[in-house]
């Protein structure tokens, strides 16, 4: 597959765009703590794909927090919002592409249930926020992954069909959430989704499957999946 029929790219941020679920892992550790509870092996598929606000109502209910949702986001932002303007990269091969995208006309989109504030932290901290035109968070819809209506927004507010966007996921319900919305989707190999086990799985859901966003260039430059 190249990319003649694609008008739109749209990324997940956390694990697809940049480096960073190693960080949330560490926060929720962090944040367990400080209330007596050790974070459990399953929390991170969990909560995959819930909204900023959505994660923060489950961790309330499962436990039994003394907090609003907006006090946890509050927290969770403040522990976030450094590490992603100093410790968090881009992956490898993602400027390559966001370049070739501009100078193709390929407009790009980012689809992710972080909040605003940690979204604009990391975009400004790495040069990034140029490159696109629409970023959603899964606060703005209905529903989160793996339900499509992100992908839904994100398309439309780019002003482009479902089936002309490529999506680019590294966790099942992301994948999941891009083939609902009718779009081509490639997963992104991740250390923290490898250490789940989730790599056959999004072989399975995904169209493609790739190590890094460096191999999507042939000799020629052009990208070609």
């Amino acid at each position: 597959m190249t990319l003649e029929k694609i008008r739109a790219i749209i990324f997940d941020l956390d694990g697809t765009l940049v480096d960073s679920m190693w960080m949330w892992k560490a926060i929720d550790i962090e944040f367990l703590g400080r209330y007596g509870y050790e974070c459990p092996d399953d929390l991170q598929r969990a909560i995959e794909g819930m909204s900023f606000t959505e994660t923060a109502a489950y961790f309330i209910r499962r436990f039994h927090l003394p907090l609003t949702e907006n006090e946890i986001k509050g927290i969770w932002t403040e522990m976030s919002i450094d590490k992603y303007r100093r410790e968090v990269p881009v992956k490898p091969g993602v400027m390559r592409l966001l370049e070739y995208a501009k100078a193709h006309g390929i407009r790009c989109g980012i689809a992710t249930s972080n909040g605003s504030d940690m979204v604009d932290a990391v975009l400004n901290s790495q040069g990034l926020k140029p490159y696109f035109q629409v970023v959603t968070t899964a606060c703005e819809v209905k529903e989160g992954k793996p339900s499509p209506d992100i992908y839904l927004k994100v398309a439309e507010t780019l002003g482009v069909r479902p089936e002309e966007c490529l999506v680019f996921e590294d966790v099942p319900a992301g994948a999941t959430a891009g083939k609902r919305a009718g779009m081509t989707v490639c997963g992104v190999a991740d250390a923290d989704a490898d250490a789940r086990n989730l790599r056959g799985e999004m072989r399975e859901l995904t169209d493609y499957f790739i190590e890094d966003f460096r191999q999507l260039f042939d000799e020629n430059g052009e990208v070609c999946l």
